[in-house]
């Protein structure tokens, strides 16, 4: 048995939260407005709402090399720079130095981690889309991976519940491939997408062109003002951090509210690496952690953990945690820890030149674009590959105006430059990744700063998703020479690789069997059921739409499920 007496008291809590992002403030936020002590776990720094946000009221011209990267900074955030995040002013504050927190890779996998209070709810896309009811049947359609332990029905009360709070513009539209939700006002296409718009749905059968649903706030309720919370101020500079409160950030949204339940204790620079299992209770009883700083150890103590570290952390915390009766790791008698690694595949699509609209412009910097709702593999519509794909993108105008015969320099050029451009179309394809369980991380044997083990990755694009891009170039091709578009062109980059979305998931995938999954259907471990994992690992397949909303939802109908429980006395 651990150390009791004083020294354990003041290191116990009712619950542990591991992770202050989107779904670590989640669960936090749940687990405190129903009266549980509850202390969340950092690794790294602490930015504070407003006054942590550094670079968000820059001018261009503030940044050294106009915001660019050097190739030193190339090569520090090695990781970010490749996957085209190449822009100081957004990297360099709210994204990890690659080369302080090493990973290795048998196959090239760009892992872009953001190490704050906040996480990468400082960077994300804010694209907010649920799942379709499909989504939660394909793997049991096709045979890919293993069934969903929940559907639609058990997520969509949830789903209601996190977009009231959180705050998602959009368009009700009425299409079971992509479900209406509770929206805010919808922001507006501008006028070259209304005329694409036009183009496409009048040249192609079901398909459809709207608006994105976004978490950013365009007429915020009386809880949302409450909480600080204003109207998007169309900057689009939201991964320096918004002062504002218009996006969703754990520090604009779920933190405040976990704060004011007088509930919750921060600690920030404690890298938690382990479960502590106990032999005597055959539970796990806390985590184990190492100051960032100090490499000096700590341990803290709850009857319930939520490991929201994102979906590589928190399973690396799990391999790390072995015991007698994990020998494996936490939850790993199926041996799936690690495997079916996702994300969804992107960097093809192409682009067009609109001809015609030379008078008018936008307003603003709309932080949003517009989407196309899967179409391949649905209704009548049959593919060579499995599952499907969907669309974003946006009308844009470019700056300068360059006839043949104009000079290069001088006042002339100059002029020409402050002339806004023709007006552009990009469409870009979200691909589904299929589980797959040769896709995996591991521990390596090198270790990292604090003498903790690396990551190893070994995953990659499979056949289904190859086959898959092509389509989805042509497709964005034909749409846009639909619609009337010029000087169309395709774009397929095949150097992106896996990570590049940003959406990790899979790597303690949930399951009817603990044989086959990691979780439960509550987002419990299997054989340690007071942790649960509510991030991207715990996704079993990965749909194309952007998967952050349903993180959010599975962490709120979780935390809503231990609170319940935790008050039965049943963990």
């Amino acid at each position: 048995m651990y150390i009791q007496g004083k020294a354990k008291e003041s290191m116990t809590f009712d619950a542990i939260v591991v992770g202050s992002g989107i779904s670590g403030g989640w669960a936090a936020k749940e687990l405190t407005e129903k009266g549980l002590k509850v202390l969340m776990i950092e690794r790294g720094r602490d930015i504070q709402h407003i006054t942590g946000y550094e670079n968000a009221m820059k001018n261009p011209w503030d940044f050294p090399h106009r915001g660019q990267l050097t190739n030193k900074e190339k090569e520090e955030y090695y990781a970010g720079a490749r996957a085209g995040f190449a822009n100081a002013q957004d990297i360099l504050p709210h994204f990890v130095k690659d080369v302080d927190y090493p990973f290795a890779e048998k196959r090239r996998f760009d892992w872009v981690r953001g190490y704050q209070t906040g996480g990468r709810s400082l960077t994300w896309g804010k694209q907010s889309y649920r799942w379709n009811r499909r989504d939660f049947e394909a793997n049991l359609e096709d045979g890919h991976g293993v069934d969903w332990p929940i559907r639609y029905d058990d997520l969509a009360p949830w789903y209601d519940y996190v977009e009231r709070f959180a705050g998602v513009s959009g368009s009700k539209e009425g299409l079971d491939v992509l479900p209406d939700g509770v929206f805010q006002t919808p922001m507006e296409l501008n006028c070259v997408e209304k005329e694409v718009k036009k183009g496409i749905e009048s040249n192609f059968e079901n398909r459809h062109l709207f608006i994105g649903r976004a978490a950013h706030l365009t007429n915020p309720t009386e809880e949302q003002l409450a909480l600080g919370r204003s109207t998007c101020q169309n900057r689009n500079l939201c991964k320096r951090g918004c002062p504002y409160g218009a996006y969703f950030s754990t520090q604009a949204s779920t933190l405040p509210a976990a704060k004011r339940t007088e509930n919750l204790t921060v600690v920030n620079d404690k890298i938690v690496y382990q479960t502590i299992f106990d032999k005597e209770t055959d539970k796990v009883i806390g985590v184990k952690a190492i100051d960032e700083k100090t490499n000096e150890e700590v341990e803290y103590f709850a009857k319930i953990i939520f490991l929201n570290a994102s979906a590589m952390n928190s399973v690396w915390i799990m391999m790390q945690s072995k015991s007698s009766k994990h020998v494996n790791g936490l939850g790993n008698d199926s041996d799936q820890l690690g495997r079916n690694i996702m994300d969804h595949h992107l960097a093809v699509g192409a682009d067009g030149r609109f001809e015609g609209m030379d008078d008018r412009y936008y307003y603003g910097r709309r932080p949003n674009g517009i989407y196309i709702p899967r179409f391949a593999n649905w209704g009548n519509d049959k593919r060579e590959f499995l599952r499907g794909f969907g669309f974003q993108g946006q009308a844009a105008r470019g700056r300068g105006q360059y006839p043949e015969d104009a000079p290069t320099f001088g006042a002339e050029f100059k002029e020409n430059m402050s002339l806004p451009g023709s007006w552009k179309f990009s469409l870009w394809g979200f691909g589904e990744t299929l589980p797959d369980p040769n896709n995996r991380m591991t521990l390596s044997d090198k270790k990292d700063k604090n003498n903790l083990p690396q990551i190893e990755f070994d995953a990659g694009w499979g056949k289904n998703e190859i086959l898959m891009r092509e389509t989805i170039m042509k497709e964005a091709v034909d749409m846009l020479e639909a619609a009337g578009l010029k000087d169309v062109v395709g774009n397929n980059n095949k150097e992106k690789s896996p990570g590049v979305g940003i959406h990790e998931m899979g790597t303690a995938r949930m399951g009817r069997d603990p044989k086959t999954s990691v979780l439960n259907k509550w987002n419990q471990v299997w054989g340690a059921e007071n942790v649960f994992v509510t991030d991207g690992a715990a996704m079993t397949s990965s749909s194309c739409v952007n998967p952050s909303l349903t993180y959010m939802a599975l962490t709120a109908r979780a935390a809503n499920y231990a609170a319940e429980q935790f008050k039965l006395g049943n963990l």
